[in-house]
């Protein structure tokens, strides 16, 4: 939603959701003093081979990092190589009131949709 980007966020809950979509569309080195932060998804389409398993590990990995405020209860990936899509599925749990909540990405070469 547009609006919503320009608006910001009205919730933590939202500010969450908001700050684990960028964590997983950020590159490793592409923040400045947080050179660990990201998932690196960009790089890993664009490459010839894609570990899910070791994806789903790294994704995991930065959540305990760097959202300690939810804790991952599923991590759902798959790569349609005939497409070169990679589906990804997230559902996570909140730690302040155990509220539980998801996002999806599709990724392709050409462009990305959240």
């Amino acid at each position: 939603d547009k609006e919503n980007l320009q608006r910001g966020t009205e919730t933590v809950k939202e500010q969450v959701k908001t700050d684990l979509i960028n964590l997983m569309l950020t590159e490793p080195g592409e923040r400045v003093h947080l050179l660990g932060y990201g998932v690196g998804l960009k790089s890993m389409l664009f490459s010839h081979r894609i570990d899910l398993k070791n994806l789903n590990t790294n994704i995991d990995k930065q959540i305990k990092t760097y959202l300690p405020q939810i804790q991952l209860k599923d991590v759902q990936s798959n790569f349609a190589k005939k497409d070169h899509i990679l589906y990804i599925k997230i559902v996570y749990k909140y730690n302040l009131d155990g509220d539980m909540d998801a996002i999806q990405l599709n990724f392709n070469k050409d462009n990305y949709a959240v």
